[in-house]
C-alpha cells in the first residue's frame, strides 16, 4: 500500500507540474536549462493583423551550385571575436555579425520587410510595439534552438555593465523598453516611445544565453577568442592569429530551403587572408591568391587592368550600377570657426571648389557630381537642388558683399585676416584630388592648406570639432532607412565634442522642422519636410558636396558566377567584399555568387597552356539612377 501511495503522490505532482505554465525549458540531452524569461500574464492583443512576405521575388539563381572556397582579405587581423565591448570595431566584425541573424530581413530591391528568425509580424496601434512570431526551426550553430527568451536576453546582455560598450547600453535602454515572451515561439518587443520606422529599432537578434551562462567582470578576457554560437549560414571553423580566418558553410542550416535564403551562401568556406597593403593584395588577386579584387577606382578600372590575365579573359571585369543611398561625400565647414560664421563667405568657399575638374581630370569622368548630402532616398530626395558650381564671378560678388579684398597675392583679405583655410583628411590616393582644388581655389582667391593625417588623430580632431573642413562622409545606414537629420544638424548638437554636428550648425528655424519630421507619423508630411530641411541645409551651405558613385566596379576570376541581373538595387562595392556582388555573408543581399568546378580547372590548364578566352567586360545598367541616365 505505501508503495503505492508513493505512486499516487508522485503521479498528481507530475500533473501538478504539467498543469503549471511553463517558464523553463529544457534542451539537449546534457541536461542543461538556459535561461528563460518570465512569461507574460498579459494576454496577446485579440486584433492584431499579422504579416509576412512570401511574394516579393526571388533575387538568387536557380542556377547556383555548392562548393569551393573563396579567397578574400582583410587588411587587418582583429583583437577580439566579440562583438561588443573593447576593440570590437574591427575590421571582421562585420562578417561575424552578418551571421548573427535579426528578427526580419529586408528585400534589397522592393525594400519591403521579408521573414528571417520570425515568420510573421505585427504593429501595435502605440507606434511602439511589434509582435513576432518565431520559425520554430531555428536553431543556434551549436544546435540548441533559438527561442523568444533568447530576445529577451539581448536586453540583459546589451544593458550589461560587464560588456564595456557604453553605445549599446545607451541604445537598449534609450530606445527598447522591454521584450515580452508570451510563449517560448512569440514575442513583442516595446520601444520607450513611439517611433517611425519602427521595425529599424525593434527587429533585434537573439543572444545565446545558454552559452554565456552568467556575465560578470570577467566577460572581456574570457570571451576575446571565443567562437560565440550563431544564427547565420557560416561560422568560424578555423583561424590563425595574425594569418587568416575561416568560415566554413552549416550543411544542415535551418533556413537553406526557404524562399529568400535558397540558392544562397554557396561556397563551402571563406578564408581571409590578413593582407594590410592594397598592392600586395593586388598582387595576390593577380597570380589567383585572392578570387575578387575592387577596381572602383579609376586607375585599377582604366590602366591597371590592362595586363594579360583580362586580356586574356582569365579575369573579368564587370561594372554595375545601384540605386541607392548615396554617402555624402564633401567638405564640411565648421561654423564656429570666425571665417565660415559668415554665410555669405560659405558660398563664396563653394564657388571657388572645381570638383567638375577632378572629376575629369582625375577620375577620368567615372564619378558624378553629388548634388547635396541626400540623394538617393526616393522619394524623401529633393532632386531639384543643385551643388553650387565653380564659379570666380560668384566668388568675387560674394566676397565684396561682406568687405573682403584681394591682397597682393591675389587671396582674399578683411581686417589682415586672409581666407586661408585648412582641409584635413587621410587617404593617400584623395591627395590628387585635393591638389587640383587647391589649385583652382587660388585662381578664386581661396588658399587651401591640405593636412593629411593619421585616421585615428583625424577622427579625434573632427568629433573635438577642432577643424577648418573636414573632408569626410557618413555612412548611410540600412536597407530602407529614411533620412535621419537630428544628429548631424540639430543645435542641440553643435557647440560641443563628440557628436555627428561637425558643421556647427545652430539654426532656430531648422530644427523646426526636424523637431517635426522627427515625430510625424504622417509620410507624405515627412516627404515634404524632407524636401524643406534638405532646401534649409542648401541655404546655409555647411556642406560643399563632391562626388558620389552609385555603382560598383570588381574584377573577379572567370570561374565565379553570378546571377543574370548581378547586383541589386542596394548591392555596393568600395574597397572590400563588404555589401558588394561578392559578400558572402549579409543575409539581406550577401551568398548570391557561387563556385565552377570545371571552369576552374579548365582555366588553369589554359593557363598553363597560353590558350586565351575572350576578354570580358560587362557593365550592368540594370539599377542605374534616373538622375545620372
Amino acid at each position: 500500500m505505501k508503495l503505492f501511495k508513493n505512486i499516487f503522490i508522485i503521479i498528481i505532482l507530475i500533473l501538478i507540474i504539467f498543469s503549471c505554465k511553463k517558464e523553463t525549458i529544457k534542451i539537449g540531452e546534457d541536461n542543461d536549462y538556459i535561461f528563460t524569461a518570465p512569461i507574460s500574464k498579459e494576454k496577446l492583443p485579440d486584433d492584431l493583423i499579422w504579416l509576412t512576405n512570401e511574394t516579393d521575388p526571388v533575387f538568387a539563381s536557380p542556377e547556383a551550385k555548392k562548393g569551393g572556397i573563396l579567397h578574400a582579405y582583410l587588411i587587418n587581423f582583429p583583437n577580439t571575436f566579440r562583438t561588443v565591448g573593447p576593440d570590437s570595431n574591427n575590421s571582421s566584425r562585420s562578417y561575424i555579425l552578418d551571421n548573427q541573424f535579426y528578427l526580419l530581413g529586408m528585400h534589397p530591391n522592393t525594400e519591403k520587410l521579408i521573414p528571417s528568425l520570425a515568420t510573421h509580424w505585427a504593429f501595435d496601434k502605440d507606434n511602439k510595439t511589434m509582435y513576432f512570431r518565431l520559425n520554430q526551426n531555428v536553431r543556434w550553430s551549436d544546435g540548441k534552438p533559438v527561442t523568444a527568451h533568447d530576445f529577451a536576453y539581448t536586453l540583459e546582455f546589451m544593458r550589461s555593465k560587464y560588456i564595456i560598450a557604453p553605445w549599446y547600453n545607451d541604445f537598449y535602454t534609450e530606445f527598447i523598453d522591454k521584450v515580452i515572451v508570451y510563449d517560448d515561439y512569440t514575442l513583442a518587443v516595446v520601444a520607450t516611445r513611439p517611433l517611425i520606422d519602427l521595425h529599424q529599432y525593434l527587429t533585434i537578434s537573439p543572444t545565446p544565453r545558454h552559452y554565456y551562462k552568467k556575465l560578470d567582470k570577467d566577460f572581456v578576457t574570457k570571451y576575446n577568442w571565443e567562437i560565440i554560437p550563431n544564427t547565420g549560414p557560416y561560422q568560424i571553423s578555423e583561424f590563425k592569429k595574425g594569418k587568416y580566418i575561416i568560415f566554413e558553410r552549416k550543411k544542415d542550416w535551418w533556413a537553406k530551403d526557404l524562399r529568400y535564403f535558397k540558392n544562397r551562401f554557396n561556397v563551402d568556406k571563406v578564408k581571409f587572408l590578413v593582407i594590410k597593403d592594397q598592392d600586395i593584395t593586388w598582387e595576390y588577386f593577380k597570380k589567383g591568391k585572392v578570387d575578387v579584387f575592387p577596381i572602383i577606382y579609376p586607375e585599377y578600372w582604366h590602366k591597371q587592368s590592362n595586363i594579360p590575365i583580362f586580356n586574356n579573359g582569365y579575369v573579368h571585369k564587370i561594372w554595375y550600377f545601384n540605386n541607392t543611398k548615396q554617402p555624402p561625400v564633401g567638405m564640411y565647414l565648421n561654423q564656429d570657426k570666425e571665417i565660415f560664421k559668415d554665410k555669405n563667405i560659405r558660398y563664396a568657399f563653394a564657388h571657388a571648389m572645381n570638383v567638375e575638374k577632378v572629376i575629369e581630370k582625375i577620375l577620368y569622368n567615372d564619378y558624378f557630381r553629388l548634388e547635396h548630402a541626400y540623394v538617393g532616398y526616393g522619394i524623401y530626395s529633393n532632386n531639384s537642388i543643385k551643388a553650387r558650381r565653380y564659379d570666380l564671378d560668384k566668388v568675387e560678388y560674394y566676397m565684396k558683399k561682406s568687405g573682403w579684398l584681394r591682397g597682393e597675392d591675389g587671396i582674399w583679405e578683411k581686417n589682415g585676416k586672409k581666407f586661408s583655410v585648412e582641409v584635413n583628411y587621410t587617404l593617400d590616393s584623395h591627395t590628387p584630388r585635393l591638389v587640383v582644388l587647391k589649385e583652382e581655389a587660388q585662381k578664386a582667391g581661396v588658399e587651401l592648406k591640405l593636412e593629411k593625417m593619421d585616421g585615428a588623430a583625424n577622427y579625434k580632431k573632427v568629433m573635438e570639432k577642432k577643424h577648418d573642413i573636414a573632408w569626410w562622409a557618413w555612412s548611410t545606414g540600412g536597407i530602407g532607412e529614411k533620412p535621419r537629420y537630428w544628429q548631424t544638424y540639430h543645435s542641440e548638437n553643435a557647440h560641443k565634442p563628440q557628436t555627428n554636428n561637425i558643421t556647427n550648425t545652430d539654426d532656430q528655424e531648422l530644427d523646426k522642422l526636424i523637431d517635426i519630421y522627427r515625430n510625424s507619423f504622417n509620410e507624405n508630411e515627412r516627404v515634404k519636410l524632407s524636401h524643406l530641411i534638405q532646401k534649409k541645409l542648401y541655404d546655409i551651405g555647411d556642406f560643399v558636396p563632391t562626388f558620389m558613385t552609385p555603382y560598383g566596379r570588381q574584377a573577379y576570376w572567370r570561374w565565379w558566377k553570378l546571377p543574370d541581373i548581378p547586383g541589386t538595387k542596394n548591392t555596393e562595392c568600395y574597397y572590400d567584399i563588404d555589401d558588394s556582388l561578392f559578400d558572402p555573408f549579409d543575409g539581406n543581399l550577401g551568398g548570391r555568387f557561387w563556385y565552377d568546378e570545371k571552369i576552374h580547372k579548365e582555366t588553369l590548364k589554359a593557363m598553363k597552356k597560353g590558350i586565351k578566352f575572350e576578354s570580358v567586360t560587362i557593365i550592368d545598367e540594370t539599377y542605374k539612377m534616373d538622375i545620372i541616365k
